[in-house]
């Protein structure tokens, strides 16, 4: 119609100036967008009839031509230009106001469609000034004095590309432009310059040549760039690049055709033959971004259909430089179009990233491998690169599903296929890389499923086996290069403590191999060094010993020296791994023994006669070490003791060489290597010139020889038989001792006076126990040397501390202090050790010591004692050097060396107060206990927190005689000494030994056995300490054991029964035994997974040597409640304290049962209140053969009450044999328990199945029965009633007790005897019987029948005879599907030593039968009934919406949808369309159809309006199709049409998850809005993604990813609904 206006217009009205002029705007001003088109629309009439297109032809002269022409220009110039210049002036002064906002956007669109009608009739000179006013807004994101904004200036080029691509300069400027933009601009941006520059440009150029250099052109720039750049931000913009331009790279047939047909050259690019190409489809494939994933794939998929389309080969001539990515071949057509149709189908379906839907395609992966395998081992080229199966493991891997990640980590590991030569090598970059950083989740390890704890992780054995295959398929020479990255990749980040240790252990099970060398030891270097340093202990030194056994496989023996072997020993501890006398430490003795004289020379060794004896080189070594400069009578700090280390290492190893090869002894061979330094030794005394540098290394080397050669932890079963090496070395120095110990004393008396000879007194301390230690297994020895050196020591030292009469403190005083002090801490440390004989003289000095610090406060020597020295402090000294720079950064250490001053005093403190107990003669006054307690708390506060054991260990002899004159004293300490260990819980270095100090000292039996009047805040303030521990506990396993450990040696001392004071003392904190007898929580995933690795370590034994050296924390969370069923095995209920014990044990226990009954009518299984059931009853079975009668009989009411609780199976069958056995043994209570079944429970009818439970088992119990026919005939009564029972449980539970109770011949035979005839009864019981047995027919039924019967409860199981230790807390549970760390072997309990079973309760179950049962998969049932439905609440039901019958609609129906939607009132206000072409199935389709009707869309566009009569559709629809606009636009038609309506102004929005999606609670939605939705498979198409405006998403709170399209649809249109709402 505005065709027809416009010619009607130009013929009636010549004057073109005047209309020209009406239509324009000032150029200051905002002109309407009706303006604006209107003026579009006369330009464009024009133009026809000057072009001479019109129908109604109007002729114009040349200069009037000519005059409209010049018009047309001005308008360009002095209209379109300038409204550019404004709008792009508010975008740039409002930032958050984009060009999708409406008044913009709208009108850039009116302004660039002027333009575009405008451009034809003007000259080439216009286009070109145009662009030159344009590109340079392309150039810089913010650079200053752009005339447009980028935003507006691309609209602007995509209007003249058709004429600029005319100049082939000016597109290569334009592409160039573009190509800047899309490497430097925002996201938003350069997705419009691909669709509106890029994908223009291609368009706008003819097929030919022109096309063909400007793909090039782009190819060639975006393959260099990806080249340089192949980040994760390059690789997402040369794909969306590459997608905009597939359609001209891979042109469908029917364009190929139409290129045919013209003849045009096949100089077109093909980007499949290019290899950057591939590797930018495959980086995009496994990009974080799914928006990327989905472009690589739709790329990939248009390779395949072309090259099928085309059927040439692809590439005609391949290259032997490059591999090959793609390979297209006519002969293997088929073949290859099934891979990648397959692989297309993987890949799509690992989207959804949940395990149940992407596991049914895993054996499409399979089938991918065995293809590529298959033709990998062809003669000719593979058909498809392992590269691209890579691309599917990373996909996996990546994933945020774990059980998806591990799914992809197990086939991988299961795939045959790498046990090819070929396959292996192209996997193994993927190994070093993707594979390993998968391996660093810790949550990959957990058990599978069938697994016990202790078992080795499922991954753990196929990780083994995994490398030890594809190391023995790769080719030999690419071994060493992959073993070496793959070792740094450990050390090069942070790895948790359960991967390494089982990658560790499948590096050790390699095979024998050279691969590593100098940098392999390196690597193994940084993984001890860094890595480690904070896994578990226990963790860390398996590790160590795998990867030292790894190391000793591995090694290139000729490419390392031997300095080198004994270096990198060094890192493996010897309190972890490396101990003398371990298998593994045999193993690298046997080790150097069969490569001695293979290893590297090194330069120093060189000139040896026997270079290549480990001998020589150790001799080598000593004399190197030894071989120092004279002094240059500076102070000189202590060498570096790893020097030591090295070298003590090297001897003790050279020694246990020469013996297991048979050598001898080895004897000899120690006096041979060890002579220069016991020469050295000797002359400690003697010789006053000895360099102070040489005296300290011999000391070094002498102490860690020592240190080594004793094998630490259990030592007995370690020792060699005849360690002939260790009694050499000790009878060497023995013959020197008295040298070293005349050197040790006169240094530690009187000159040790510089600051770097602090640290030299720890060492001579050092040596100095080392040597007591080794005379003191030795009695033969004795000199006067030793009788005489203690008390010297002593009185020198006091001598040393009482002396300072200096004002100011000089270095030599305050070093001269903190040098006697820690002598004197020392001498304490030994005679407490009882290394150090007590001779007169000694107890003497020791008198003196004790004056120090305690002094009498009178004349009086009886009398009360002074405090003095304590917490005295050292005295920062100042230098009197004129370099007091020198000095700083020995100072620096001053206030550690302040500290241990402070420390060595409490040393001694504690050492004179557990000399001085009650009742000894030496025993201190209250007095002056409290004020030594009051420093103590000081020392609390002064000391640092790795400190303070020695003040914790003195406060263990003084809290318990304080608290009865100072009682808030003792509280202070205590309550101070508990906040310190509490924030040490982030240090566990200092944490644990803190703990253990702390619970010695605060839960001492002392302080223990106080009574409640004596002390009760004390009490109190410990009991709620115990109860913050059980809360401690829960989140750091182990603290409890450190707790219930103490109290029971406390409560336990000695002897079967221990005293009435223990046992009191266990009375006050019995709240502490009941929480143990339940302790067990429940921990995260991540701790269980510790726990669990370092029991399956555990259960490796001597197997790793790991479990030779390492003493464990005992950090096992059941270890608490065997050591209290140890202590409970040890009552007497003859006693009456010991029988109070158990019974307000057992009363606490049913309370604790009773609450969580309360608080929890229903539990879920496994969770906490479940478990913390069941331990309660598995106490009270184990406690029931102690408890009296009278008692039993008292707590019997809460059993019974127990029974009609909602429980789990497992508590069910505990509480049930609880029953049992309390009737077999007081069977007086039988009509207590019949009364059981009268009771009213109507809300749990069916706990009636725990009694019935127990009738099963009556033949235990009437043989104890004095009536036993009365009690057989009323326990008839009882089950028949229940036999007809509503509830199919408890009629199968009445029907098998009715079974084995009728059985019972001898009760029956006894009834009958009484008189009490059955008469009709026996038929109804029979009756009852058959009815049970008829049910073999009768489906599921039967199978409950027949389940029931051979349940464990009810089949091999005897509450009798399989009354023991391990049934109730080993058998039941792992028969009653409670998890399996809720069962406690009976081996723990053996392992305890204290542990005291009774006849009545043994240990272990005398049957073997009920152990070797599996789980079952009856289940008792404890539900009761449902709440009745309301069967039709809250039904959806579709209603007709209108209700005009059909007579009455049909005139309607003549009408547009929009009419018929007025005349029923139902106006559409809305401008919002939504695109449905994508969308296939008709059920989404009519439902979408109903939804946009309901909230007013303006038209719902489909791919086929047939779908209108699908009866589908039609059952969703409802009729709404009849008043919606319904359009029809295939998909080959689609990016015209978004084209054409982003040109109309709307704003383009589509459902999608990608990096720059928006919320759709945060979106503001513009009035004209077109809604593009995807497919219901594969959502937009990646070739459609760039034509979005903005991608919204919906948020998600659940675990699956994706929403139904119509449900997500729904959810848009709704809320643009809302947001446009016009209110009433």
């Amino acid at each position: 119609m505005s065709s027809v206006l416009i010619n009607a217009l130009l013929t009636s009205a010549p004057n073109y100036d005047i209309l020209f002029d009406s239509l324009s705007w000032p150029k200051e001003s905002w002109p309407e967008k009706e303006r604006v088109e209107a003026l579009t629309a006369f330009i464009e009439g024009i133009g026809q009839h000057l072009a001479g297109t019109s129908d109604h032809k109007v002729v114009f002269e040349s200069a009037k031509k000519q005059q409209i022409v010049t018009k047309i220009e001005s308008i360009i110039w002095d209209q379109c230009v300038p409204f550019l210049l404004k709008i792009s002036k508010e975008n740039v002064t409002d930032k958050n106001v984009a060009l999708q906002d409406s008044r913009p956007r709208q009108s850039t669109a009116a302004a660039c469609r002027l333009l575009g009608v405008c451009i034809p009739h003007c000259g080439d000179d216009v286009v070109g000034r145009l662009a030159e006013t344009v590109l340079p807004a392309l150039q810089e994101d913010d650079a200053e004095g752009k005339l447009l904004n980028v935003e507006v200036a691309i609209e602007v080029i995509a209007v003249l590309l058709p004429s600029i691509t005319l100049d082939k300069q000016l597109t290569q400027t334009t592409l160039s432009s573009a190509l800047h933009c899309i490497r430097t601009f925002s996201e938003a941006v350069v997705s419009k310059v691909t669709v509106r520059l890029l994908l223009t440009l291609l368009n706008s150029c003819k097929p030919g040549e022109r096309l063909s250099s400007v793909l090039q052109f782009t190819l060639d720039e975006l393959f260099t760039w990806h080249r340089s750049d192949d980040t994760a931000a390059v690789t997402e913009r040369t794909l969306l690049c590459l997608t905009v331009l597939s359609d001209h790279l891979l042109p469908p047939t029917d364009l190929q055709a139409q290129c045919q047909d013209l003849s045009i050259s096949t100089s077109r690019p093909d980007a499949r033959l290019e290899r950057q190409f591939w590797m930018i489809v495959q980086a995009g494939l496994t990009h974080k971004d799914m928006v990327c994933r989905k472009r690589s794939l739709y790329l990939l998929k248009r390779c395949v259909a072309f090259s099928e389309e085309q059927g040439a080969e692809c590439p005609t001539c391949p290259s032997k430089e490059d591999e090959l990515l793609f390979r297209w071949s006519p002969k293997d057509s088929q073949l290859l179009r099934e891979f990648w149709e397959d692989y297309a189908l993987v890949m799509e379906t690992l989207e959804e990233n949940q395990i149940h839907v992407v596991r049914p395609v895993l054996n499409r992966i399979d089938a991918l491998i065995q293809t590529t395998a298959t033709d990998t081992q062809a003669s000719g080229g593979a058909c498809c690169h392992p590269s691209w199966l890579l691309c599917v493991y990373q996909r996996m891997f990546d994933s945020e599903n774990k059980a998806l990640m591990r799914e992809g980590v197990y086939h991988l590991l299961d795939l045959q296929a790498l046990r090819q030569p070929a396959f292996a090598s192209a996997f193994s970059q993927f190994i070093v890389g993707p594979f390993m950083d998968v391996l660093s989740e810790s949550s990959l390890f957990h058990r599978a499923m069938g697994q016990s704890i202790g078992d080795c992780p499922e991954l753990g054995v196929k990780l083994t086996a995994f490398l030890t295959s594809f190391f023995g398929s790769l080719p030999s020479e690419e071994r060493g290069a992959l073993l070496l990255p793959l070792i740094q990749r450990l050390g090069s980040r942070h790895w948790c403590a359960v991967p390494v240790l089982f990658l560790s252990q499948a590096l050790s099970c390699l095979p024998r191999t050279p691969l590593l060398g100098g940098q392999g030891l390196q690597a193994i270097r940084e993984v001890l060094r860094v890595t480690m340093v904070t896994h578990p202990v226990l963790l860390r030194g398996a590790s160590q010993c795998y990867l030292l056994n790894s190391a000793l496989c591995l090694m290139q023996v000729d490419a390392v020296t031997l300095d080198e072997v004994f270096s990198f020993l060094t890192h493996f501890h010897a309190d972890e791994s490396l101990c003398r006398g371990t298998p593994l430490w045999k193993q690298v003795a046997a080790w150097l023994s069969d490569n001695e004289g293979n290893f590297k020379a090194s330069v120093e060794h060189s000139a040896l006669p026997n270079k290549g004896s480990i001998k020589a080189h150790v001799q080598s070594e000593i004399h190197s070490f030894l071989q120092v400069p004279a002094s240059t009578g500076h102070s000189e700090r202590l060498p570096d003791p790893k020097e030591a280390d090295k070298l003590a290492r090297a001897v003790l190893l050279c020694v246990d060489m020469e013996v297991e090869e048979g050598g001898g002894g080895g004897g000899g061979l120690v006096e041979e290597l060890l002579g220069p330094l016991v020469d050295t030794l000797g002359r400690l005394s003697t010789n006053a010139y000895l360099p102070l540098r040489k005296t300290d290394k011999c000391l070094q080397l002498v102490l860690r020889l020592f240190q080594l050669g004793e094998a630490s932890g259990p030592p007995d079963d370690r020792k060699l038989p005849e360690d002939t090496p260790l009694l050499t070395m000790k009878k060497l120095v023995l013959k020197v001792v008295d040298s070293v110990q005349e050197f040790l004393l006169r240094r530690l008396c009187s000159e040790l006076q510089e600051l770097s000879d602090v640290g030299r007194a720890e060492l001579y301390l050092c040596v100095l126990r080392q040597l007591v230690l080794l005379y003191g297994a030795s009695p033969q020895y004795s000199s006067d040397m030793q009788r005489a050196y203690f008390p010297k020591l002593v009185r020198v030292s006091l001598d040393v501390l009482t002396n300072t009469t200096q004002q100011v403190p000089s270095v030599a005083s305050q070093v001269a202090q903190a040098v006697a002090m820690a002598s004197l801490a020392a001498t304490c440390d030994l005679l407490e050790r009882q290394a150090a004989d007590r001779r007169p003289e000694t107890t003497s000095a020791l008198v003196s010591l004790r004056s120090y610090f305690y002094s009498p406060a009178s004349s009086d020597p009886q009398g009360p004692l002074h405090l003095g020295n304590v917490n005295q402090t050292l005295l920062k000294p100042t230098s009197g050097q004129s370099d007091a720079g020198a000095q700083a950064p020995v100072l620096q250490d001053w206030g550690r060396t302040a500290a241990h001053f402070v420390r060595d005093q409490w040393v001694c403190l504690g050492f004179l107060g557990r000399q001085a107990g009650p009742g000894r003669t030496t025993a201190l006054s209250g007095q002056t206990l409290r004020a030594a307690l009051g420093r103590s708390v000081d020392a609390l506060t002064l000391l640092p927190s790795g400190l303070v054991l020695p003040v914790l260990a003195f406060m263990s002899t003084a809290l318990a005689q304080v608290a009865l004159c100072d009682e808030d004293l003792c509280v202070h300490a205590v309550t101070l000494g508990w906040e310190l260990v509490q924030g040490l819980t982030r240090n566990p270095q200092e944490f644990w030994p803190a703990l253990r100090g702390f619970v010695g000292a605060a839960f001492h039996r002392s302080v223990l056995e106080l009574e409640e009047d004596q002390a009760p805040k004390l009490i109190s303030v410990l009991k709620q300490i115990s109860a913050e521990m059980m809360v401690l506990s829960q989140a750091k396993t182990g603290v409890i054991n450190v707790l219930i450990e103490q109290c029971c040696r406390c409560w336990l001392p000695a002897g079967r029964h221990g005293d009435e004071a223990a046992v009191a003392s266990a009375l006050r904190y019995g709240h502490v035994l009941t929480e143990a007898c339940v302790y067990g929580p429940v921990y995260r995933r991540d701790v269980r997974l510790i726990l669990e690795v370092q029991t399956y370590v555990e259960q490796l034994g001597e197997e790793c040597t790991v479990n030779l050296v390492v003493n464990g924390d005992n950090r096992d969370d059941q270890t608490p409640r065997v050591c209290v069923l140890a202590l409970l095995s040890h009552l007497d209920p003859s006693r009456p304290q010991h029988r109070r014990l158990l019974e307000e044990l057992v009363t606490q226990l049913l309370q604790k049962d009773k609450d969580i009954s309360k608080t929890k009518t229903r539990y879920y299984s496994n969770s906490l209140q479940h478990r913390v059931k069941n331990r309660v009853w598995q106490t009270m079975l184990l406690l029931l053969p102690n408890l009296q009668e009278g008692f039993v009989a008292s707590l019997l009411g809460d059993v019974f009450a127990a029974g009609f609780c909602s429980n789990q199976a497992s508590v069910k069958y505990l509480i049930e044999w609880t029953m049992i056995v309390i009737l077999q043994r007081y069977p007086e209570h039988m009509e207590s328990f019949w009364g059981c079944f009268s009771m009213d429970h109507e809300k749990t009818k069916t706990s009636i199945c725990t009694f019935l439970s127990v009738v099963v088992h009556l033949d235990l119990i009437v043989p104890k029965l004095e009536d036993k026919g009365p009690q057989w005939r009323r326990a008839l009564d009882v089950i028949l009633q229940w036999c007809f029972s509503h509830n199919f449980s408890v009629r199968l539970y009445a029907l098998l007790a009715l079974k084995r109770v009728w059985g019972l011949a001898a009760a029956r035979a006894e009834a009958e005897r009484a008189g009490d005839g059955l008469g009709g009864l026996a038929a109804v019981v029979e009756a009852c019987l058959s009815q049970a047995e008829a049910m073999q027919s009768t489906g599921n039924a039967n199978k409950n029948w027949t389940r029931i019967q051979e349940h464990f409860f009810f089949g091999a199981f005897h509450p009798t005879r399989d009354y023991s230790v391990e049934t109730i807390l080993y058998t039941f549970p792992s028969l009653s599907e409670l998890s399996d760390d809720e069962w406690i072997p009976v081996w723990k309990c053996e392992k305890m030593a204290v542990f005291f079973p009774s006849p009545a309760l043994p240990l272990r179950n005398p049957s073997p039968d009920l152990r070797l049962l599996q789980p079952g998969d009856w289940i008792q049932q404890d539900k009761g009934e449902q709440d009745k439905e309301e069967r039709w609440a809250e039904v959806q039901k579709k209603i007709t919406p209108w209700r005009l019958g059909i007579q009455e609609q049909e005139p309607e129906l003549q009408l547009a949808p929009q009419q018929r939607a007025a005349r029923l009132g139902k106006a559409h206000h809305g401008a919002l369309v939504v695109v449905a072409t994508l969308i296939d199935k008709p059920t989404n389709l009519g439902g979408l159809c109903r939804t946009c009707e309901i909230f007013g869309a303006s038209a719902l566009i489909l791919d086929s309006l047939r779908h209108v009569e699908d009866k589908h559709f039609q059952s969703l629809s409802v009729s709404s199709e009849l008043w919606l606009p319904l359009l029809e636009v295939k998909p080959v038609e689609l990016t015209d049409f978004l084209q054409l309506k982003k040109s109309e102004g709307y704003c383009i929005v589509g459902v999608e998850q990608t990096a720059n999606s928006q919320s759709l609670q945060d979106y503001q939605f513009p009035q004209k809005t077109l809604l593009l939705l995807g497919n219901e498979r594969e959502g937009i198409p990646a070739n459609l993604l760039q034509l979005l405006d903005v991608c919204v998403e919906i948020p998600q709170q659940g675990v699956i990813r994706s929403l139904n399209v119509h449900v997500s649809a729904a959810l848009l249109v709704w809320e643009y609904t809302r947001q446009h709402l016009q209110p009433r």
